[in-house]
């Protein structure tokens, strides 16, 4: 027993040292990481603004505008390091209060101070070799945009560090698609299924870091010293691109794919997609330059091009890449791989049968077809429609819909014409406003305000902000409450529990949530059929349906 025991205690004391080893292995190669930081000297006093008011900053011919509906439009011009440094000078507020959403979101989600730290080098780790994989042009103009941040996060890096790191967020939060960050809708259509045979486009970026982080919208109009002119929707301190049309018409939106967890960082994905942006007219430039990028994650980038009247999908992996085509409209893409290429990809497989990637896909086709020939107005209709196939209620914010109402921004693009639509808030509810991209790049010098009253806006939802949006927003700070005394064993009043049936009486999380709370308060009855409901509700993934199936197979009496 003894000589067993002292094995035992040899055991643990390896294991032990092999931990602590890797552990300062891991802290060494985090600490020691090249970003690759390019050698450029930012005065601060040499960008001081010309203009600096609430809603209109400007700073050496540069323009940073709020306009009356929310967005913020920067107009953009010169090198690397000028974008870069301009555009800190003039958003200075703004990165700062994008970075507290940020962090805040990542405590709420790590709410422990030690495995915070543990991420944070984790990250380090991971990120590592990422710069390696990143064109000079843009890491110089993340460290000029840097210089401009606050410090007071500098536990989490220096700022050109987390600014850098901030652009893989994106694609770590496609790695997690089981936290619902992300579920990204798309579509195009051309010729007899477009009003006027144009190429129409429309996505939905479905990316969510809390409420908060899409308040400062985006739009930046970018006239670079090299490669195109284009406009991209994102964020201030978004240096890549999510969706974006240049002026050759040329257009890009990305959706999460499913692969293997990756190991380590490569190019974030926005940045392929500024890449391509900025320097590719044609399918087959994008197509090229996608394949001289090595990323980290799956991803499909839906490419538009104006010349032909095409659209096309870059399916791609870090292994490797195709493109997937239609011979006619409509080309739609979600968040799983269509290409043969890919048709017997385990992941991709596994994401078809196992998620709600392909439901939505086939509510896609579905609504295009009942609404052919689109116009953009119905393009923003169907990118606003939460019910399920055949119109089958199925609960706000179900996953299974095209409108989940956790957008950071909507789009349409229209690029034969070389307009725009970005929606404004909440979500895709609000009005998307028009751009018309002839008028703006044609008269660059004289049009520092971007959008126009010129007829073409969509008008916002106004049916759903009037009777859905106050019981959208009461449900989830119930739901977000009901969770949270769950995980803490603290009775609410069972009024307020049920009030998540009333306000959201289609959707299944409204359910479980009821069910959990009854079992956490020792009624297994009514737990049960809480559950059994929940089950006869439309569920987006297999996994989550599984769990609830299990609680009733472990606790139930029925």
């Amino acid at each position: 027993m003894r000589r067993i025991l002292k094995i035992s205690v040899w055991v643990v004391s390896a294991i032990l040292a092999v931990l602590s080893l890797l552990a300062a292995m891991v802290w060494t190669l985090a600490v020691n990481a090249d970003l690759k930081r390019p050698d450029i000297r930012i005065t601060a006093s040499e960008y001081t603004l010309d203009i600096d008011l609430d809603t209109l900053r400007m700073c050496r011919g540069n323009t940073l505008y709020r306009n009356p509906y929310g967005i913020w439009e920067a107009d953009i011009k010169g090198n690397a390091v000028e974008r870069g440094a301009v555009m800190g000078a003039m958003s200075r507020d703004l990165l700062r209060f994008q970075e507290e959403v940020f962090v805040r979101q990542i405590k709420e989600m790590v709410p422990s101070d030690i495995y915070l730290g543990v991420l944070h080098k984790l990250m380090l780790f991971f990120n590592r070799r990422m710069a390696r994989y990143i064109p000079e042009e843009y890491r110089a103009e993340i460290a000029a945009l840097s210089e401009f941040c606050s410090h007071d996060f500098d536990v989490f890096g220096t700022p050109y560090e987390r600014q850098l790191n901030y652009h893989a967020a994106h694609d770590i939060g496609h790695a997690m698609q089981e936290y619902m960050l992300v579920g990204c809708s798309s579509f195009a259509v051309w010729n007899n299924m477009s009003a006027d045979s144009s190429l129409l486009i429309g996505r939905n970026f479905d990316f969510w870091m809390g409420d908060d982080f899409a308040v400062n919208k985006l739009v930046s109009f970018v006239t670079p010293d090299s490669g195109y002119r284009f406009v991209s929707v994102g964020w201030p301190g978004m240096t890549g691109v999510v969706s974006g049309m240049n002026e050759k018409g040329l257009t890009v939106t990305i959706n999460a794919a499913k692969g293997p967890v990756p190991i380590r960082a490569a190019m974030p994905i926005s940045l392929l997609a500024r890449h391509i942006l900025q320097y590719a007219a044609t399918i087959e430039e994008a197509y090229g330059i996608a394949d001289t990028c090595k990323t980290f994650v799956s991803e499909a980038l839906l490419i538009g091009q104006a010349d032909g009247r095409r659209a096309a999908v870059i399916e791609k992996t870090p292994e490797k890449q195709a493109l997937y085509s239609v011979p006619e409209a409509p080309l739609i893409g979600t968040n799983h791989y269509q290409s043969e290429t890919f048709s017997e990809d385990p992941d991709n497989k596994e994401n078809i049968a196992c998620s709600d990637s392909e439901y939505r896909h086939l509510r896609l086709a579905e609504l295009i077809g009942n609404q052919t020939p689109l116009t953009p107005s119905k393009v923003a209709s169907i990118l606003r429609n939460d019910k399920g196939l055949g119109e089958k209620p199925i609960g706000l914010t179900n996953e299974k819909s095209i409108h989940q109402y956790i957008a950071h921004h909507s789009v349409i693009f229209k690029p034969e014409q070389r307009l725009v639509w970005v929606s404004t808030s909440p979500w895709q509810s609000g009005r998307y406003l028009c751009y018309d991209l002839n008028r703006i790049f044609r008269n660059a010098d004289s049009v520092p305000f971007f959008h126009s009253e010129n007829g073409r806006d969509i008008a916002e939802d106004s049916l759903f902000l009037a009777t859905g949006y106050n019981r959208l927003i009461r449900y989830r700070k119930r739901a977000a409450a009901v969770k949270r005394a769950v995980e803490r064993t603290v009775r609410l009043p069972i009024a307020y529990v049920d009030s998540l049936t009333i306000d959201n009486p289609d959707f299944y999380e409204a359910y479980l949530l009821q069910g959990d709370y009854h079992f956490m308060q020792g009624n297994f009855p009514l737990a049960e059929t809480a559950w059994k409901t929940a089950l006869t509700k439309e569920i987006p993934r297999k996994s989550q349906r599984e769990e609830i199936e299990k609680k009733i197979r472990k606790y139930g009496k029925g």
